[in-house]
């Protein structure tokens, strides 16, 4: 256990003399593959920050009726009354022409309808559905709407469901991205390597002469793969957080716009964990088939 500890030591501490002796490389290629890293990490938190700032924000099961301009109040009212007895409705709140009027007239709307020669407001009733699942709210309103009196129905959760739909979409352009990235990384990390071996081929041909293992030739690469990988992953941790502070005025200014307090949140220690784990493994492995392919096209046994 002793002597295998004591490889692994010896090859890291040759990973990191490669480091030592080329560091301006070393750092361009790191930055690189921070920068190839940061695309998925930024849309990440930037998925995750509109759904933290959409929490709360669920479909209501309410579907708001507009009737017929022509319908009378009495004839309004009744329907309501009917509608509110279906065994899939809860509840039902009708709004007269002239209490929409006089809400419009609350708001500082009133100009808007001051020159005309009568309320063009229909009547409306509030439906409120015991189902809050976006199925039964659209078969609620496909039935409402074959109502003779009816003239138009519109559910409030719409957007709210556009937006989760939106927020899917975009979880797994994510995914995908991450994925490229990643294989980027890794192709990025096997041709370090590769240009390495070939620089030390003399050198690890003398090391086979005089009785070194695949494995002891092999792992030193593994090790500076690895790290470099680590180093990236830290680098897009970096990068994401710099741009999340430079993010956070103006998106402080926007959210007070609208009256509310809104602050972007980074990359938790679960999340940071799992970036630099994922990045340190993908150069890792970038590293493993580098060395197998270059060892097999230079002939080393």
């Amino acid at each position: 256990m002793k002597a295998w500890l004591n490889h692994h030591a010896h090859s890291l501490r040759i990973a990191l003399e490669r480091f030592r002796h080329a560091p301006f490389a070393t750092l361009f290629t790191v930055l690189v593959i921070g920068i190839a890293i940061t695309l998925p990490a930024g849309l990440y938190l930037l998925l995750d920050n509109v759904k933290q700032a959409a929490v709360g924000v669920e479909p209501r099961a309410e579907v708001n009726v507009f009737l017929r301009i022509e319908v009378p109040e009495t004839e309004a009212r009744q329907l309501a009354e009917e509608i509110r007895r279906w065994p899939e409705v809860a509840a039902t709140r009708f709004v007269s022409r002239d209490e929409a009027l006089q809400r419009l007239e609350k708001l500082g709307l009133g100009e808007i309808t001051a020159g005309l020669p009568s309320n063009p407001l229909p009547h409306a009733v509030a439906v409120t559905s015991r189902d809050t699942e976006p199925t039964a709210l659209d078969t609620l309103a496909a039935k409402l709407r074959k109502q003779r009196a009816v003239d138009a129905v519109s559910l409030d959760g719409d957007w709210a469901r556009r937006l989760n739909a939106l927020l899917g979409l975009g979880s797994q352009a994510v995914w995908l991205l991450a994925g490229l990235f990643g294989l980027a990384l890794a192709a990025i990390t096997g041709n370090t390597i590769r240009l390495q071996i070939y620089a030390q081929r003399d050198e690890i041909e003398v090391a086979r002469l005089i009785g070194a293992t695949d494995r002891f030739i092999r792992r030193p690469f593994l090790y500076f793969g690895g790290l470099q990988g680590l180093l990236g992953g830290l680098a897009a941790w970096g990068l994401t957080s710099l741009m999340l502070f430079l993010l956070q005025d103006s998106t402080s200014r926007l959210a007070a716009a609208y009256g509310s307090h809104f602050a972007l949140s980074g990359l938790d220690l679960i999340d940071a964990a799992i970036l630099l784990a994922a990045s340190g493994l993908l150069g890792l492995i970038g590293a493993w088939i580098a060395v197998s392919h270059t060892q097999r096209a230079l002939n080393i046994p």
